[in-house]
């Protein structure tokens, strides 16, 4: 075959008949190598000469169920994703951008407009990464350019760092919320007061809490078993989590209404936590049509942190300036385990944490124990007697020291 000169004229592969797939825009000859090629000795530099595999259509092509399976998981992907995705798009569509697969300026504008809008660096730390993850592979932006910023914005804005942590609804502030969403009896007051203590006693992020299906759960008298598939720091790796009963927190009575509630509207299956009507009833596929959503019978996370919210305020508590979230059930359980002398193996197993981890102890122990803590207790409360005001009258007047 004769070598290519300046006259010759490249064409586009496309499948042509018989099935064989012709290599997209590339001469003859020319070496198929990238940085990533490795080569044994004796071995050619493969060219579109070589004698390789012929692809057709069938090798290309997902099937209808393999294409739908894949557009549900990708539909299904974490809210915080979504969250983030839909913000990148909306903003890339006001800007004529290109959102999936993006270029690298179209990522670090992105960026630089999240920090123009005063966000938390961690706040922007986490949409940035989610938006470069959720792209293809092997197109994802290079993020050097915009890490640089954030550095840049970090020291420019010291609030930007600060974190606000959800303030810990520890036992004192669970126990009446419990009691207020039960105080008029309705099944969605039995509901939220079974997903309190579940969620403080569980220790578990939110998600993980309304993920739980009926068949996860195990109760006796004294105990609820929890089986996990797997949780963010185990991947991969089940669980079974036993949740003793207390008086305070009366979890297997709780729940064992909630499912009983369940049960009697011929419900013995799938997600522990659902949505309940203004009748009563809890929603389904019928009652949902208008507002249907991804998580179909699953209680979205953000339901859970507007009941908390709810209840938190209809209680009549107060915090210390903290934000009240659905985390606080979490921070609560982390913080009276803490205080209450657990150590650090105990507190990083109930809240299945990492080995080692720092959390825990410096979100939710030690500001707690910093809160009680007064250095100036130590310093005598001053209080003035007869004699120190009599000298305070000899020192008034011709006596006052010269230069005072």
């Amino acid at each position: 075959m004769r070598p290519l000169d300046e006259d010759d004229e490249l064409v586009d592969a496309e499948l042509v008949e018989g099935g064989e797939l012709v290599r997209v825009g590339q001469p003859v000859g020319r070496p198929l190598v990238d940085q990533h090629t490795v080569l044994r000795p004796g071995q050619a530099i493969p060219t579109t000469e070589d004698d390789g595999p012929q692809y057709t259509e069938r090798d290309l092509y997902l099937s209808e169920e393999t294409a739908e399976a894949l557009e549900e998981a990708e539909q299904e992907g974490s809210a915080p994703r979504r969250t983030a995705m839909r913000g990148f798009e909306a903003w890339c569509k006001e800007e004529g951008r290109v959102a999936i697969p993006c270029t690298t300026a179209t990522y670090t504008e992105y960026g630089q407009h999240l920090m123009r809008r005063g966000l938390k660096v961690t706040t922007i730390k986490n949409y940035m990464s989610l938006i470069r993850t959720s792209m293809p592979a092997g197109k994802q932006p290079d993020n050097t350019l915009y890490l640089r910023l954030l550095a840049h914005y970090r020291g420019k804005n010291k609030r930007a760092v600060r974190r606000k942590e959800a303030f810990p609804i520890t036992l004192p502030y669970l126990v009446p919320m419990m009691e207020k969403a039960e105080a008029d009896g309705r099944p969605i007051g039995w509901r939220d007061a079974a997903m309190f203590a579940f969620g403080y006693r569980f220790l578990g992020r939110s998600v993980e809490d309304v993920n739980l299906d009926i068949e996860d759960l195990t109760i006796t008298d004294t105990q609820v078993f929890v089986w996990l598939a797997e949780d963010k720091t185990h991947k991969g790796e089940e669980q079974t989590i036993v949740l003793h009963d207390r008086s305070d927190l009366n979890l297997v009575f709780r729940l064992r209404r909630w499912l009983t509630y369940l049960e009697d509207q011929g419900i013995a299956t799938g997600p522990v936590f659902r949505e309940v009507l203004r009748s009563g009833k809890v929603a389904s596929p019928e009652t949902r049509a208008m507002k249907a959503t991804r998580r179909g019978d699953y209680l979205r996370p953000q339901t859970v942190n507007e009941r908390v919210k709810f209840w938190f305020a209809a209680a009549g508590l107060t915090t210390d300036g903290r934000p009240v979230s659905s985390h606080s059930l979490r921070a609560g359980g982390a913080t009276d385990l803490g205080v209450s002398g657990a150590t650090d193996d105990e507190l990083e197993d109930a809240g299945r944490w990492k080995r080692g981890s720092p959390i825990p102890r410096e979100r939710y122990v030690r500001p707690a124990k910093d809160a009680t803590r007064d250095l100036f207790s130590k310093v005598p409360v001053h209080s003035p007697t007869a004699a120190d005001q009599a000298g305070a009258e000899v020192i008034s007047g011709s006596d006052r020291p010269s230069g005072t």
